[in-house]
């Protein structure tokens, strides 16, 4: 399906209004902490602040959001000063032993919960360069080189993370570091440029990343993106080995298409890219009640999580941002007819027109699951991303596209 002239006319304006008139107003009103300091994601339907506890990971990814409307969309001082808050509550208050930061910390910042994954530091580290780049400001740019280098020591020299499972009995490995560490490398060279971070530079990590992913996660031959698999790719079949995440993976896609589009459409990064998301949309999209799966198993076994069948609003946001790339990437009309279809279903299910942003958890049947607007894991990050992502890609289809004839 190919959107018409009009039809691009109105998708830009329903993200550029979701952004600006719903989303970033919510989180500004009621998720900053003019107290205490940083981002209060604990919130029902109406802003009510319902949990004080603070996720450190969404203090970075509030940075990033805030800081990136600044220097990309409108230099307003309110979004600078919200980018500032998180980072100086990170700053101030999240920071572990040895470097890593908390998960979790009570509202005036003591430590509840020290994670063995590093996500806080990603996130913290593409806030900082986000905002050195609004703000030009020298210590935040280096910051986001020591996160970032901090992430990269944790989820890639062997023995610093602490396994998942004892690795005599079952070594494996996950694709989640890899593509977070490509996003983040993409993020730091866009904004502090192709620097030099733990001895590769950010386009080498990117390499690096990719090249384990069509390695030893990507299974054309069995139509998926593993989540986690044994040393040199091995199927683990076990209920973790073949469990997938499609949103997670859709993800991955897009992170991959966009890397192929900074490369002048590189032919090898679009076939994996492309290959990625035309797999795992088959897995994951609900052919009785539309939306993505949040789990299926790769041999189409049950999936042990009480929960895969729900659908919540992160896959979509990915899915939406994946799909409109493809189609703005390749012109195939599969993935403008993917694009639409997702896009409906996840604006009708979970968009709030009485007091903004999205809900994010979901039923099979597209039933609300809970109310709650934010809580440790769902802030002002996925769909505020998505929003300004897919305006700028609907940005220049409407230029690309001739405009009607006038009467």
């Amino acid at each position: 399906m190919k959107p018409t002239w009009q039809q691009l006319q109105a998708l830009r304006d329903t993200y550029r209004r979701g952004l600006l008139e719903s989303t970033v107003p919510f989180w500004l009103r009621y998720g900053i902490d003019r107290e205490c300091g940083g981002l209060i994601s604990g919130l029902d339907e109406d802003g009510t602040v319902i949990d004080t506890d603070k996720a450190v990971w969404l203090q970075g990814r509030a940075a990033w959001t805030f800081a990136t409307l600044y220097h990309s969309v409108e230099a307003r001082p309110e979004w600078l000063a919200a980018a500032r808050h998180c980072l100086d509550f990170i700053r101030n208050y999240c920071r572990g032993p040895a470097g890593k930061l908390y998960f979790t910390v009570t509202r005036d910042g003591r430590p509840l919960r020290m994670r063995r994954y590093v996500y806080s530091e990603c996130f913290a580290a593409i806030g900082s360069a986000a905002y050195a780049k609004a703000a030009g400001d020298a210590r935040a740019a280096a910051e986001a080189t020591e996160y970032f280098a901090t992430y990269l020591h944790h989820s890639f020299t062997p023995g610093v993370m602490p396994p998942k499972t004892d690795p005599a009995t079952r070594p494996m490995q996950g694709v989640a570091p890899h593509m977070i560490a490509i996003v983040t490398a993409q993020e730091v060279r866009a904004l502090l440029g192709d620097i030099e971070v733990a001895g590769a530079t950010c386009t080498q990590w990117i390499d690096r990343s990719i090249a384990v992913i069509e390695r030893d996660f990507y299974k054309p031959d069995m139509g998926a993106l593993m989540e986690v698999t044994g040393p040199g790719g091995a199927i683990l079949d076990h209920f973790d080995g073949r469990t997938l995440n499609p949103g997670h993976a859709i993800e991955c896609a897009w992170f991959i298409l966009h890397e192929a589009r900074l490369r002048q459409r590189d032919p090898r990064l679009l076939r994996l890219g492309l290959g990625i998301l035309d797999c795992m949309w088959e897995r994951g999209w609900d052919h009785d009640y539309g939306g993505l799966f949040y789990f299926t198993d790769l041999k189409g076994k049950p999936v042990q999580e009480y929960w895969a069948g729900m659908k919540f609003w992160w896959p979509h946001n990915e899915a939406e941002i994946a799909t409109l790339l493809a189609y703005r990437l390749t012109g195939d009309p599969k993935y403008g007819a993917w694009h639409a279809r997702v896009h409906e279903w996840s604006h009708r299910i979970f968009a709030d027109p009485v007091h903004g942003e999205w809900f994010g958890y979901a039923h099979q049947d597209g039933r609300i699951s809970t109310r709650l607007k934010g809580n440790t894991w769902k802030g002002p990050f996925h769909l505020p991303r998505m929003q300004l992502y897919c305006g700028r890609l609907v940005d220049e289809l409407i230029d690309a596209a001739a405009p009607p004839a006038q009467a």
